[in-house]
């Protein structure tokens, strides 16, 4: 099952893109599916920018850090995100519930990978160098 719900949601994604278009007028199931799942993209997307910034920035030992870090964090909102949207299983609206988790978890990721890009000189708790 975990492997098929990637292929149907980007099934999907790629046979309905006409459907959602303007996700603000978004009003079937289907519709609102595409749309919660190219918000998840979109984050996605941002993340992986943002994370290959943080590691340019790290120094070598870091990138190995930060790589399993990031590892264990995938795994971890996967998990939150099965579990989130377990109450809804096998209804059409559950592609919608994970498709929202994964944005939202990943956008939170972003954030704090983001803030990490701040670090001011002096700030012993940001592990990064100050941006110069």
């Amino acid at each position: 099952m975990k492997t098929i719900a990637p292929l149907l949601l980007t099934g999907l994604l790629i046979s309905g893109t006409a459907l959602a278009d303007d996700c603000e007028n978004a009003s079937t199931q289907l519709e609102l599916n595409q749309c919660a799942a190219g918000e998840y993209q979109q984050a996605d997307k941002t993340l992986n920018a943002t994370y290959k910034k943080v590691m340019a920035r790290a120094s070598e030992a870091q990138r190995e850090m930060l790589k399993q870090a990031q590892n264990a964090w995938l795994k971890v909102r996967d998990a939150d995100c099965t579990f989130i949207s377990s109450g809804v299983e096998g209804g059409s609206v559950q592609p919608m519930i994970h498709s929202q988790c994964l944005a939202d978890k990943t956008n939170e990721r972003n954030a704090f990978l983001d803030s990490l890009m701040q670090c001011e000189e002096g700030d012993l708790s940001c592990p990064l160098p100050p941006q110069g």
